[in-house]
């Protein structure tokens, strides 16, 4: 959000680039990897609801809406985390900025940075958990959605992959600032778990879109 109110996502495209390229620290990576997961998980709704589509059976048919309707939804929770990132940042800038001079203000600074640190690290968490999620259902939109629309799918699933891998870097480089070794130990399993899920969709996306099947 800049000074006038005005939400990343509500911004024009033009103007969100021009915040993107500013010497501002926000938007960042973050925001940026949200985005690309939000355009991805749209490119995957709209192949779904192209006519001429593959469903040659009423069951089919239900599966195919259902991918598209689920990937709406989930560009909009990424959409939603363009901001939340950059409202993260702003959250841990303000932690570190609290004053340090006694040991009780030391100590409301450090947990103050800690907790800032989890909600950088949960805006990242869930554009992963998200991407992954898309990635789920553009494998049925591979299987049953317009087959001439076989680049859009493909380009979707590049994007959210790279959206999952960008996050990534984000929850990484926040981990080294944890004081809670078992919450770390979580997170690494949880960003493992997408890492593997996306790299699993991806490939069955693919041959979905070369085989038809």
């Amino acid at each position: 959000m800049n000074g006038d109110g005005v939400k990343l996502i509500e911004r024009s495209a033009r103007d969100l680039l021009v915040a993107f390229r500013s010497p501002n620290p926000t938007p960042g990576g973050g925001s940026a990897a949200a985005l690309a997961g939000a355009v991805g998980a749209s490119l995957f709704s709209m192949v779904a609801g192209l006519p001429k589509s593959r469903a040659a059976t009423g069951e089919d048919v239900e599966r195919l809406k259902a991918a598209g309707d689920r990937c709406a939804v989930l560009a909009t929770e990424l959409e939603s985390l363009v901001d939340r990132d950059s409202d993260a940042y702003n959250l841990v800038v303000a932690a570190y900025k609290k004053p340090k001079g006694s040991d009780e203000e030391k100590a409301a600074r450090s947990a103050a940075v800690q907790d800032a640190m989890r909600a950088a690290i949960a805006a990242p968490m869930e554009v992963m958990r998200a991407c992954a999620a898309a990635a789920e259902q553009g494998v049925v939109i591979a299987g049953l959605g317009n087959r001439s629309a076989a680049s859009d799918l493909l380009v979707g699933m590049e994007l959210v992959g790279a959206a999952l891998r960008g996050a990534k870097l984000n929850v990484e480089i926040n981990l080294g600032t944890m004081k809670d070794q078992a919450y770390v130990a979580g997170i690494r399993e949880d960003v493992e778990e997408y890492e593997r899920a996306i790299g699993h969709e991806a490939a069955a996306a693919f041959r979905a879109i070369e085989t038809g099947a």
